[in-house]
């Protein structure tokens, strides 16, 4: 399938869907069913600024409830161990890495960490990665080097802007990545690509128009709920087998006290953490049915 921009022709898998939290069904896909009342959402705690810089990634720690993040592009290029009230409990330098753009964090079912350090503003980068981080001491760095599927120019028009990440989590071996739309109108594509070391080809599998940027992505630890951050919002979409990740049953969460959100990490099947670039962190609990 392909979509029309401004006389050009681009490859989309889908089309796209005019989504705004709680509207009515399109192209049918399924609406977003508002789940406000479901939850409780209070802030626990504050991370110290400057040395946790605008926090932009969460992803559990595996120790209790505490967290690892990073800053944002530009910052120090190390990880710190958070507790959900903000207390820096480890710092972990990994120079020489460099955090050129780093957006968010995830983990996998052996412990491992992968990095995304693929913010892509300009959506000229040809230098993308993916920093996967194990060993008991989180010290062997490998590296995933990638490309967009359906990228050919560099920086592309700014009306096909389109190749920019902040959010991204693992599942199953594989590495999924929602776009960040720098052109007009809001959709996320979502691709996927091999949680190995070596250079890969990002595969683009799916497109939706939502009402936000994507800003943090995860997966609940028994697969079936994928979060998408946006500001003011978080997006869960139910995954179903045999089906793809956009077609299923979508709920929306708003959040209007947190901001300009940039990290998202679920403790459990339902409750998650998020973060906001002034270090402020957010616990989203379900309430009990």
């Amino acid at each position: 399938m392909l979509f029309l921009l401004r006389d050009k022709l681009f490859p989309v898998l889908v089309f796209l869907q005019s989504v705004v939290c709680g509207c009515g069904p399109q192209d049918g896909r399924g609406e977003f069913v508002k789940v406000n009342t479901n939850y409780k959402v209070e802030q626990t705690g504050r991370m110290r600024q400057p040395l946790v810089k605008e926090s932009s990634g969460f992803a559990l720690a595996g120790v209790q409830e505490d967290l690892w993040t990073h800053g944002d592009g530009g910052s120090a290029q190390s990880l710190f161990r958070v507790t959900p009230q903000g207390d820096v409990l480890q710092t972990l330098n990994l120079a020489p890495l460099t955090n050129i753009d780093w957006e968010d964090l995830a983990r996998d079912n052996a412990g491992r960490f992968y990095i995304g350090d693929f913010g892509n503003n300009q959506n000229k980068r040809r230098n993308l990665a993916i920093y996967r981080l194990s060993g008991p001491k989180l010290d062997q760095v490998d590296t995933i080097r990638f490309r967009y599927s359906d990228q050919r120019q560099f920086p592309p028009r700014k009306a096909a802007r389109n190749f920019d990440c902040e959010a991204f989590y693992y599942h199953q071996d594989s590495l999924y990545l929602f776009t960040k739309n720098r052109s007009k109108g809001h959709y996320v594509k979502l691709y996927s690509l091999p949680a190995r070391p070596g250079t890969h080809v990002a595969n683009l599998l799916d497109s939706l128009r939502i009402n936000t940027w994507v800003t943090a992505a995860d997966i609940s630890p028994d697969g079936r709920t994928v979060a998408l951050l946006g500001y003011g919002h978080v997006y869960l979409l139910e995954r179903q087998p045999g089906r793809r990740l956009f077609d299923g049953p979508k709920s929306c969460l708003a959040l209007p006290t947190t901001g300009q959100a940039e990290a998202l990490a679920f403790l459990n099947n339902t409750d998650f953490m998020v973060s906001n670039e002034k270090g402020r962190i957010y616990r989203a609990t379900r309430k009990a049915r």
